[in-house]
């Protein structure tokens, strides 16, 4: 188990404490879960305001050609995604999977083309995984580097442009997905109009010395408040986003997992570059002819939450099992309970009737659609 002594700190990790936040393990880093407000507020001042999240632990990763052209890193990195990498113009991101050779999911990913080579961000359970999985794979068209003195904040809600945008007047020139480098409270940063909240935002990678001072600057603005990794989950299940381990892993597909918008056509069966990508051939057969089962929203009944791990039910008696809820939780935006399943694709359309085994009773849940609060993303 992690302790105290053991886990690793964030370079915001002093203001963290300084701000009164509780502090929890999480993938090996000591963390804020919430800040004295608590997670309820974080929450909902995020989708009213801004909030300012610490994702430094998250893996930074560049990946650089050794031909000199970002081309060849695109295509070298498309044997290991089932992503259209080369078609990412410069200044452009991409959401990216890296599936294994039985079609599972070992990561979820974000991949920007940053001109001469590839910028991607991963997650922090699965970074020194993700980076000897692409070393084994494509150092010989690549050198890949974990990159280890930099922070990554996250800025996310309807007043994140203005927020930014008061100490680097370009941020409003964005569009979602954008990527550009940008000098911001005097330090080289590489900013990108995303996040995982389902708000407009903005996530800043910046070196780890200047990172305390950028937080504070866009602290001192009136509408920006720091949020901890209790409210990141909830809105990010409110947005319908997976959560790695949880309701995406090494045994769920990209289409039990309701991700085919990630998979474009030019790598589908017929497309110009199909295929190629482990696990290809279980993947494009279930994109062509559907998964015995799928990701879907869910919405119990009553106030009680329906956790993850919890089995779902065809039937009020449990004699049917259909599949397992992934992530639940209360919705602070939509004011009930939200969660997300993998159940039997037979029973997967919006406003399937289900039950939940909580506690040896069988609670009703409906099949919802995605997501739970609508994106309000920057086109």
């Amino acid at each position: 188990m992690d302790t105290a002594s053991t886990l690793l700190t964030t370079p915001l990790h002093d203001l963290h404490l300084s701000l009164g936040a509780r502090m929890v393990p999480f993938a090996g880093y000591s963390m804020p879960v919430q800040y004295p407000d608590g997670i309820l507020k974080e929450h909902l001042h995020t989708r009213a305001a801004a909030g300012l999240f610490d994702v430094s632990h998250m893996g930074q990763v560049t990946l650089v050609p050794k031909s000199g052209r970002v081309e060849d890193a695109a295509l070298a990195l498309e044997r290991l995604v089932p992503v259209d990498v080369l078609g990412i113009q410069p200044g452009r991101q991409r959401y990216g999977l890296f599936t294994n050779e039985t079609g599972g999911i070992l990561d979820d990913l974000m991949i920007v083309n940053r001109g001469d080579h590839l910028f991607l961000v991963v997650n922090a359970s699965r970074k020194h995984e993700d980076v000897a999985h692409m070393r084994a794979a494509l150092a010989d068209v690549c050198d890949i580097t974990l990159i280890e003195d930099r922070a990554l904040i996250a800025l996310q809600g309807p007043k994140a442009e203005a927020g930014l945008a008061a100490l680097w007047p370009e941020a409003a020139g964005m569009r979602f997905m954008d990527a550009r480098p940008a000098t911001i409270d005097g330090a080289d940063c590489f900013v990108t109009r995303s996040g995982y909240s389902g708000e407009d935002g903005y996530e800043i990678s910046v070196p780890a010395g200047a990172a305390e001072s950028l937080a504070r600057a866009l602290l001192a603005q009136a509408d920006v408040q720091p949020v901890g990794l209790g409210a990141r989950d909830s809105l990010r299940l409110e947005a319908g986003l997976c959560l790695y381990g949880n309701d995406i892993d090494e045994g769920i597909s990209p289409v039990e997992a309701s991700l085919e918008w990630a998979m474009q056509k030019v790598r589908r069966t017929g497309g110009a570059r199909a295929g190629g990508f482990p696990g290809a051939t279980r993947i494009l057969a279930e994109l062509d002819q559907g998964a015995v089962r799928r990701r879907v929203g869910l919405k119990p009944e009553g106030r009680a939450p329906v956790r993850g791990g919890v089995a779902l039910f065809a039937d009020a008696e449990g004699q049917q099992p259909v599949g397992t809820v992934t992530s639940g939780g209360f919705g602070p935006s939509v004011d009930w309970p939200v969660a997300m399943g993998l159940v039997d694709s037979a029973h997967a359309a919006v406003g399937s009737p289900l039950f939940a085994e909580v506690r040896g009773k069988y609670l009703p849940v409906t099949v919802a659609a995605l997501p739970f609060v609508p994106a309000r993303f920057k086109r």
